[in-house]
C-alpha cells in the first residue's frame, strides 16, 4: 500500500519533486470556487444587525483556533505580514460588500488580477508574457463591463477597489514567502493578525454593533474552514508551482463564480453588457492556462 501511494504520489509531481503544473491549474480552480461562494453567502447574512468588521473578526477567531490545533509550528514574521495586508483586504472587501451589490463586489475585487503583474515585477522580478499580457487586458476589460463602469461606481465600490489592491499585493508575498518556508506555518498568524485587527476595526467602525445573527456564524464558521484554511493552504502549496502571474489569470474565474453563484442564491441579473464583459474573463482564464502549457512543454524540453 505504501508503495502505491508513493507511486501515485510521483504521478502527479514533475522530475524535480514539485506537484504537476495541471494539478496546481485544478486546485487554484477550485480555489477561486470556494472564494466566489463567499460573495453571495456573506451578502445573504450581513445585513444592519450584523457589522462586517465584527463578521471577519468571528470568521478568523475560528480560522485561528482551528489551524492552531492542526498546524502547531509558525513562522511568525512572514505570517504577520500576510495577515497585515490580508487584514485590510478583508475589512474593505466585507465593509464595500453592505454597500453594493455581490455581482459587482466580486468582480471589482478581481481587480487584483491586473494589479498582480506590478508587484510580480518590483518584488520578484517576474515580467509578464505576451499571453499573460493579452489575458490581463482582457480581464480588465471585461471586469469593466461586468461592474456597471464608472456610473454605477459608489463608495462600497472604492472600499472593494481599495481591497483589490491588497488582494494583489497578498498574492505576491504568499509566493515569495511560501518558498521561504511551509505553508502550514503561515497560517496561524495570518488568521490570529486578522481577527485582532478586525476586533479592533470594529471598536472603531460608528455602526460597529456587537450582536451577532445564527445565520452569520454558520456563515463564518464556513467560510473560515472552506474560504479560509482549505484556501489558504491551496494557495500557498500550488500558487508557486505556476507563479503569481498565471495564478492572477487563473483567479478570473472567482467573479466569474461569483457571478454565477449570485444569479441563482441572489436572483440578481446581469445585462448584455455584463455577459460581454463575463466571456472576456473566462477567455483570460483560458490565455492563463494556454501559458501554463506552454511553461510545461518547455520544462519537459529541458
Amino acid at each position: 500500500m505504501e508503495h502505491n501511494e508513493n507511486e501515485f504520489s510521483n504521478k502527479n509531481k514533475n522530475s524535480t519533486g514539485k506537484p504537476k503544473k495541471s494539478i496546481a491549474v485544478f486546485w487554484l480552480l477550485v480555489l477561486t470556487f470556494l472564494w466566489g461562494l463567499t460573495f453571495p453567502i456573506q451578502k445573504m447574512v450581513l445585513t444592519e444587525e450584523v457589522s462586517p468588521f465584527l463578521y471577519n473578526a468571528i470568521r478568523f477567531w475560528i480560522a485561528t483556533f482551528l489551524s492552531l490545533l492542526m498546524f502547531r509550528k509558525s513562522d511568525w514574521v512572514h505570517g504577520t505580514i500576510l495577515g497585515i495586508v490580508m487584514s485590510v483586504a478583508y475589512a474593505t472587501q466585507t465593509w464595500g460588500l453592505t454597500l453594493t451589490t455581490s455581482t459587482k463586489s466580486g468582480f471589482i475585487t478581481s481587480l487584483y488580477i491586473v494589479i498582480v503583474p506590478f508587484f510580480s515585477y518590483f518584488i520578484e522580478k517576474e515580467k509578464p508574457r505576451i499571453f499573460q499580457v493579452f489575458g490581463f487586458i482582457g480581464a480588465f476589460i471585461g471586469m469593466y463591463l461586468l461592474s456597471g463602469g464608472i456610473n454605477g461606481f459608489n463608495f462600497g465600490d472604492f472600499l472593494t477597489m481599495i481591497c483589490g489592491l491588497c488582494y494583489a499585493l497578498h498574492v505576491v508575498l504568499i509566493t515569495v514567502f511560501s518558498k521561504k518556508t511551509s505553508e502550514y506555518k503561515l497560517l496561524t498568524p495570518q488568521f490570529l493578525t486578522v481577527a485582532v485587527l478586525n476586533t479592533i476595526f470594529n471598536f472603531i467602525y460608528p455602526s460597529g454593533t456587537w450582536t451577532f445573527t445564527l445565520p452569520a456564524l454558520g456563515t463564518a464558521a464556513f467560510t473560515a474552514v472552506t474560504a479560509t484554511i482549505v484556501a489558504i493552504i491551496i494557495q500557498a502549496k500550488y500558487q508557486k508551482v505556476v507563479g503569481s502571474n498565471v495564478s492572477a489569470l487563473i483567479f478570473v474565474g472567482e467573479p466569474i463564480f461569483s457571478m454565477i453563484l449570485s444569479i441563482l442564491l441572489l436572483d440578481e441579473r446581469l445585462s448584455t453588457i455584463q455577459a460581454i464583459g463575463a466571456v472576456l474573463m473566462s477567455l483570460s482564464i483560458v490565455l492563463g492556462v494556454l501559458q501554463t502549457s506552454k511553461s510545461v512543454q518547455t520544462d519537459e524540453v529541458d
